[in-house]
């Protein structure tokens, strides 16, 4: 008797559940708008200011555009008036004496070193020194980030001597702490920044 009268309440409810297809098809959208809430949440860490000058000085010197954006947050956070102890100036953090190298090397006007810190010029250079170092290291990206930090020079040396072997998992041989630290950091953001901002390729 009362199985049946647990029944009898049982069955109206019954009715309203979905079928085991629409159960799946429910779950599926779900979980869809969780990835898509969760992407959208992690993108909101990792911020992109300058994004116009960035593509038009990465498509300007074939300079990678996610590169150039982790750079950027590892160097100076997007801070335009950032200057370090050592004199480095700017959004990509250059150094003097690495703009009288650029503008020698690349024949560049040399009035342009009176305007560093300008975001557009900044940009553009670090961007033109990022794709000089990367065709230098035959595409090596991990190499050019180390390079940007500590010295294209010795970094040449780490790899002929087979010190290091170019890689971010052979980073530990890394000699120098800071570029070390810098490799790992400026690949980590480099991936994220891939992750979160690739449609803006795509729409170009």
């Amino acid at each position: 008797m009362e199985r049946t009268v647990r029944k009898s309440w049982l069955n109206p409810v019954k009715g309203t559940w979905p079928g085991r297809k629409k159960a799946w098809v429910l779950l599926a959208l779900l979980w869809v708008l969780c990835m898509i809430v969760a992407h959208w949440l992690e993108c909101l860490i990792y911020p992109l200011r300058y994004e116009e000058l960035i593509l038009n000085s990465a498509e300007a010197t074939g300079a990678d555009p996610f590169l150039i954006m982790a750079v950027i947050r590892v160097e100076s956070r997007f801070q335009l008036d950032r200057v370090s102890a050592a004199g480095a100036q700017g959004l990509m953090q250059l150094m003097p004496e690495t703009m009288d190298w650029m503008i020698r090397r690349g024949g560049f006007s040399p009035a342009l070193k009176e305007h560093i810190r300008d975001p557009a010029i900044n940009i553009h250079m670090g961007a033109w020194y990022l794709a000089y170092l990367t065709k230098r290291y035959h595409g090596n990206k991990v190499a050019a980030i180390a390079a940007y930090n500590g010295g294209h020079n010795r970094v040449s040396r780490w790899l002929d001597q087979g010190v290091w072997d170019g890689t971010r998992q052979g980073a530990v041989r890394i000699p120098i702490k800071e570029t070390r630290e810098y490799v790992y950091r400026v690949s980590h953001y480099y991936q994220k920044y891939k992750e979160c901002y690739q449609d803006l390729i795509k729409e170009q």
